[in-house]
């Protein structure tokens, strides 16, 4: 596994041969055997809207719907599981709960909602950039 400059891994599992090799944050997830983070990849693990109850001090879990049906993790901080040989872009930021199938292909700049992305998959943001004359 390869672990670079301005990584942090928290409560992590990278298998055989996983890279976070620049300025990524990996934290309360799973990287399959091969994945590749591009630099900047963010694997979220709290939501942004998780409060704590005022009376327990705790979170709630992360719970992620599938196909209609939901799962609770049981986990107030779960970030991502992605599969053996997926290969993540620069600066994609995952949110928690996101489930990416193996052999997936995310393009860069990309924010994941979280939920099941199917195996053998290119997640691409679909737009157009456009130059125009300037006046």
């Amino acid at each position: 596994c390869t672990v670079g400059h301005a990584t942090e891994l928290k409560n992590c599992i990278l298998i055989d041969t996983a890279q976070a090799p620049h300025f990524a944050y990996v934290g309360d997830s799973i990287l399959g055997r091969g994945v590749n983070l591009g630099a900047g990849a963010r694997l979220s693990n709290v939501p942004v809207t998780s409060v704590r109850d005022p009376a327990t001090g705790k979170r709630p879990s992360i719970r992620i719907k599938i196909e209609g049906k939901e799962y609770d993790t049981g986990l107030p901080k779960f970030g991502a599981v992605i599969g053996d040989g997926c290969q993540i872009g620069c600066n994609v930021v995952t949110n928690p709960g996101t489930l990416i199938g193996k052999n997936t292909l995310v393009y860069p700049n990309l924010s994941l909602k979280k939920g099941l992305y199917p195996a053998n998959s290119i997640i691409k943001l679909m737009q157009q950039v456009v130059a125009v004359d300037r006046k």
